[in-house]
């Protein structure tokens, strides 16, 4: 999906490194005609814009998951509730500025709850049980949202952090409920025969229980991105993007400086409570190590990683939490390492990068190009106006 947002002045070329975070979130905020010297093939209506990125979306999402095996449709499932709770968080860092270190317990919500509902003697509809999800999650955030609303930088996380920290306890002080340290085992609904003729009548493959799960992953992850995507280019994000930039002006601009940042809250945690429930479907298990500190440091790069502002970003920043620590062990194994050996040094390896991408991009990976596109394009108009 369009990372589409209100248009911004580009940045001078030469700035400083130092100001990367706001480079970054400069370059997301610029639309795409801004970014391209105002040439589109998109409709310039946001709305109508959006609709066809989402078409395009799906479209290759069903070349992609028709023409890869059924592991790597499994992976497309783990990249999309990465992606879908990084679209949130980049709701609320990148675009408002506020840290949070939380968000894998509120996708522990969404994911409990789900597995809750679906293990019911007569289970709910998919859809009613990931809305009663995202609604629970949503309810737990703006809770946690008014009491850091007055909470900034390394307090929020903080108080965030705390929230990851605790709250996926709770599974061992309630272990009958919620299954304690072995977790929920998930009852993953039985694929309708609908999709099975779909399937075979477009491709011809049999239509599994696995690529199912990740039809639904990815119809969850173009769903959230096209919502939020409208959403950052409404006059909600333009409001956001005043509180996160100028809060002072914000305010005396009549704009309640803490209802807005619960906003952002609230929302970021729906889209983590949503995240939460399909990563329920994907693993087929709740359990309190799979919703620690690590997942929430691990969105939390993905979205500087490809781009602080920035919906593109996320997703990019997602798949290569997905995808390249498995491909570094699938190389460490290739020069005749066992299993924990590769395992152990593709981390290593996925660190340095990380690091290396910081040094050198500072802005992400998806800021960094747009911001070099944006610096050509000033470079080019000063040269045509010397001339």
């Amino acid at each position: 999906m369009s990372d589409l947002q209100t248009p911004a002045s580009p940045p001078q070329a030469g700035a400083a490194s130092s100001d990367a975070p706001s480079l970054a979130t400069a370059a997301a905020d610029a639309s795409s005609a801004q970014a391209t010297g105002g040439r589109t093939f998109l409709p310039r209506n946001t709305l109508l814009r959006h609709l066809v990125v989402l078409v395009i979306g799906a479209v290759l999402a069903v070349l992609l998951l028709e023409s890869t095996d059924l592991g790597f449709n499994a992976q497309i499932g783990y990249v999309a509730f990465y992606a879908i709770a990084a679209g949130g968080l980049t709701v609320l860092t990148g675009l408002n500025g506020q840290i949070s270190l939380g968000h894998g317990a509120l996708m522990a919500v969404g994911g409990y709850t789900t597995a809750l509902l679906l293990d019911a003697e007569e289970p709910l509809p998919l859809a009613v049980v990931f809305l009663i999800a995202v609604a629970l999650t949503s309810v737990v955030g703006a809770i946690v949202g008014v009491a850091a609303a007055r909470l900034h930088g390394p307090y929020l996380a903080g108080a965030t952090l705390a929230l990851a920290v605790g709250l996926p306890g709770l599974a061992l002080y309630f272990s009958d409920t919620l299954g304690g340290e072995q977790g929920l085992t998930v009852s993953t609904p039985d694929r309708p025969d609908w999709f099975v003729e779909t399937i075979r009548t477009l491709s011809g493959n049999s239509a599994s229980g696995v690529k199912w799960i990740a039809y639904i992953a990815v119809a969850c992850l173009l769903l959230t991105y096209f919502l939020l995507a409208n959403l950052m280019r409404s006059r909600v994000g333009r409001t956001w993007r005043a509180v996160r930039d100028q809060e002072v002006a914000a305010e005396l601009a009549g704009i309640n400086l803490g209802a807005w940042r619960v906003t952002a809250f609230v929302v970021s945690a729906a889209a983590a409570g949503l995240a939460g429930a399909v990563l329920a479907l994907v693993v087929r298990l709740t359990a309190p190590t799979a919703f620690t500190i690590v997942l929430s440091l691990s969105l939390l790069t993905a979205i500087v990683i490809g781009g602080l502002g920035s919906l593109f970003g996320a997703l990019i920043g997602s798949a290569l939490l997905v995808f390249l620590p498995r491909y570094l062990r699938d190389l460490g194994e290739s020069f005749d390492m066992d299993a924990a050996q590769a395992a152990e040094i593709s981390y290593v390896v996925y660190g340095v990068i990380l690091v290396l991408v910081m040094l050198f991009a500072p802005a992400g990976l998806v800021g960094s190009v747009r911001l070099a596109w944006m610096k050509q394009r000033a470079r080019r108009t000063a040269a045509r106006a010397r001339g």
